[in-house]
């Protein structure tokens, strides 16, 4: 591995970054999970537009595609509609 000064910055940056994501990405995850297992329609109503804004974060920084995050969104809507 290089020993640049800038070579070693990035090596910080990239390890501080990837944290951030992976919590981030996990975060969603589990708040999809929780949307999925609830039965009340008002309670999904009101937990569905954080859901979706996690999914549009997750897609606007590239840490997921932006076709999964609306494949996600798009069963999402159907689940809460259907309950």
């Amino acid at each position: 591995m290089a020993n640049h000064k800038s070579a070693l910055k990035r090596i910080r940056s990239n390890e501080a970054k990837r944290l951030t994501n992976k919590y981030q990405h996990k975060t969603t995850r589990n708040a999809i999970k929780k949307l999925r297992e609830l039965t009340d329609k008002k309670e999904a109503e009101l937990f569905f537009p954080s859901v979706i804004s996690m999914l549009d974060k997750l897609a606007k920084k590239n840490v997921i595609h932006a076709n999964k995050a609306s494949n996600l969104k798009s069963g999402l809507a159907k689940h809460v509609a259907a309950l």
